[in-house]
């Protein structure tokens, strides 16, 4: 199994290019099974979970192409994926695929909008909680569908198509609301869904379906209007830039020092990360599309609660706490989102943080230094804090269990080397 070895205490000095984001590559993938006309995704990253997801489509028929790299007609840069769903031949998703991820969920909805049925297997991933399914079926029943959950799959029937409704869901989820957001668009009628999900992603999600042909209202609000069409068409779709790497890079430059900026993000996507990276003293300027993120003295303690978007990311909450570790002070982290998002902590323990975990909450008082140890990764976002403690760290660190990492990062090495990292893959 691979491994990361990194030699802590260099400062970094450059220029990070974002990739495509993953948490909207796959819903966007999936969507291809609401037309039987091809949809073409840009700026595609090159991760596992991708993979994992185009080998779950190619099992229900959807045939795919990939160049690359290439510039298109609308100047889009990056792997170019093409996804024609113009005969799906199956509609039933496999255990052996799903359990691998999660997002594996999001082929329900666009599966009962297309095919009237779908049979899918509870979804797996990372261990940082139970991330129940009951917001998805909630909302496709809401849309006339018959669910029942039988031998570990979803059994989801409508013969008669889906019909518009009001979907309310009783807190926020981000795979829920896009799951609805694709069955509805297919749906007849007018559907609306009420505390929506704001992230970044959802925003990209309806940008596709709306170049398909859908017709969705209310973007970037909790309330979401889709008035139902009969057929979605080809299209191209450039996908945004990755936040949750952006952020990761940025909390890089705060622990390691010197200066990076990040190329193709907006600072909206990310103002609830450096807001708090500004509480700390670091140094941010943002211009053309690009954040410049540069350690400006000591970093000072800050406290911490994760939210749903536009609030604090769950999905940055470990490396925020790896910069805590050595921060001035005491600070506290509360997570609100998932209830196993600390098993990080034990392993930064290793490398000499002083961390206090009472049930949702951490208390951080930081250290002056961490030491470089052997780690085990435990998530993807978990892997990633750890090779961020070891960039700042005293000695060697050498972290295990990288494969998290190849899910949601591309190319980081080589991104981290670029920019004066000392940092190398070890194959196993």
């Amino acid at each position: 199994m691979d491994k990361i070895r990194i030699i802590g205490g260099k400062e970094l000095h450059g220029t990070v290019k974002i990739s495509g984001a993953k948490n909207a590559t796959l819903p966007l993938m999936t969507a291809c099974l609401l037309s039987e006309q091809p949809l073409t995704l840009t700026n595609v990253p090159h991760l596992a979970d991708v993979t994992t997801m185009a080998t779950l489509l190619a099992s229900l028929g959807v045939v795919i192409g990939m160049d690359g790299s290439e510039t298109n007609d609308n100047g889009h840069h990056g792997r170019v994926l093409s996804l024609d769903a113009g005969n799906i031949a199956f509609t039933k998703a496999d255990y052996e695929l799903v359990r691998k991820m999660r997002a594996s969920v999001l082929v329900l909805g666009p599966l009962l909008a297309r095919c009237g049925k779908a049979m899918v297997s509870l979804p797996g991933g990372c261990a940082i909680g139970t991330r129940p399914v009951d917001l998805h079926i909630q909302a496709m029943e809401a849309l006339g569908a018959k669910i029942e959950l039988q031998d570990g799959y979803m059994h989801a029937n409508a013969p008669n198509g889906l019909i518009g409704s009001e979907i309310e869901f009783p807190f926020v989820s981000v795979g829920a609301t896009e799951n609805a957001l694709m069955a509805a668009s297919l749906a007849k009628g007018r559907t609306i869904i009420h505390n929506a999900a704001r992230e970044p992603e959802i925003t990209d999600l309806v940008r596709c379906l709306n170049a398909m042909g859908a017709k969705i209202f209310g973007v970037n609000s909790d309330t979401l209007i889709i008035d139902g069409v009969s057929k979605l068409h080809k299209a191209i779709h450039n996908i945004c830039a990755d936040r949750i790497e952006a952020g990761t890079y940025a909390v890089a430059a705060a622990i390691c020092g010197g200066e990076l900026t990040l190329q193709g993000i907006n600072e909206s996507d990310i103002e609830a990360l450096v807001s708090k990276l500004k509480d700390c003293g670091v140094k941010i300027t943002a211009s053309n599309n690009n954040i410049t993120v540069k350690k400006d003295g000591h970093i000072k303690a800050t406290h911490i609660t994760t939210a749903p978007f536009p609030g604090f990311p769950t999905d940055l909450q470990a490396q925020m706490m790896t910069l805590m570790t050595l921060a001035e002070g005491e600070s506290e982290i509360t997570e609100t989102i998932f209830e196993n998002r600390f098993m990080h902590v034990p392993e930064l323990m290793r490398m000499g943080a002083d961390i206090k975990v009472d049930g949702s909450k951490a208390i951080v008082k930081g250290v002056k230094q961490l030491k470089g140890a052997q780690v085990m990764a435990t998530d993807l976002r978990a892997s990633v804090s750890l090779v961020l403690a070891g960039l700042a760290a005293n000695g060697e660190t050498v972290v295990n269990r990288i494969y998290h990492l190849d899910r949601g990062y591309e190319h980081l090495e080589e991104k981290l080397s670029a920019c004066g990292a000392s940092i190398e893959r070890i194959r196993g």
